[in-house]
């Protein structure tokens, strides 16, 4: 695609995300990486539903305005983007967005860690919460940073959604799968509450996605739960976000034995 058919789809994608009642007014923001030192990102303070390519900004990997035209800015959570840019060398793309369930979930502070739907644990696994931080600041990029390596979508405390993947309509497709997620458990706690798929369903269709070869990261491959011999992240006790030293400890533990194991001692 040439640079003037990325900025039309990401116009395109903004249209979809703010039809779909996904962003209210200015809300949310969307970029596209087209090399290691060059970015196309939305521009602040613009409806997505009503941009056309020349609001398109260009920056840099510091987030510094390469070319803008006049009147656009980029967007002030670029730093948000650029963090995952960083710590994620296989992500194209990034998308935040304000869906009205998911969005709920995050301001509940509950994660999204039930296993209800296959198609939902194939493609996400779970959907953590970044704990909050003030938009525009190092704040929001901290405490993303914390999941980037375990998932391709997260939930921003009393903020919105966040995902991303090798490509602009890959990386919307997952905010849309997120919501859905999310829409799905709320209406299934009304009726009384979901019923869970079991810990070998779940790892069947953990299978199922390795088998397919699926790009990212997800709990069926990278979990630390899972490295160190542990329960995956849907039976965490929802806070998935166990990341500590007592994961690594446990995983350095058990390579040890291993070794020694090997070794004869």
């Amino acid at each position: 695609m040439t640079e003037y058919e990325i900025k039309q789809q990401i116009c395109d994608i903004g249209k979809r995300i703010y039809d779909k009642g996904m962003v209210a007014s200015n809300d949310g923001n969307i970029s596209v990486k087209l090399n290691d030192n060059e970015f196309l990102c939305t521009p602040t303070g613009v409806s997505k539903g009503f941009m056309t390519p020349e609001f398109i900004c260009k920056v840099d990997a510091n987030g510094k305005v390469i070319q803008a035209n006049a009147g656009f800015k980029p967007s002030s959570e670029i730093k948000m983007h650029m963090r995952v840019y960083k710590e994620r060398p296989d992500v194209k793309s990034v998308v935040h967005a304000h869906p009205l369930y998911a969005t709920s979930f995050a301001i509940a502070g509950i994660p999204l860690t039930d296993p209800i739907m296959p198609e939902a644990v194939i493609a996400l696994g779970c959907v953590p919460i970044a704990e909050y931080g003030t938009p525009s600041t190092e704040e929001i990029p901290d405490a993303v940073s914390e999941h980037l390596q375990y998932y391709d979508a997260v939930l921003l405390a009393n903020h919105g959604a966040l995902s991303f993947s090798d490509s602009l309509l890959s990386a919307y497709h997952k905010m849309e799968s997120v919501e859905f997620y999310a829409q799905l458990m709320y209406q299934s706690k009304m009726l009384g509450g979901p019923k869970k798929l079991t810990d070998a369903q779940v790892e069947r269709l953990y299978e199922i996605r390795r088998q397919f070869g699926m790009t990212g990261k997800h709990p069926a491959d990278l979990c630390p739960n899972v490295r160190a011999g542990k329960p995956s992240c849907h039976t965490c006790t929802g806070k998935c976000s166990d990341h500590g030293a007592g994961d690594d400890s446990a995983l350095i533990a058990e390579i040890t034995k291993k070794v020694l194991s090997a070794l004869g001692k």
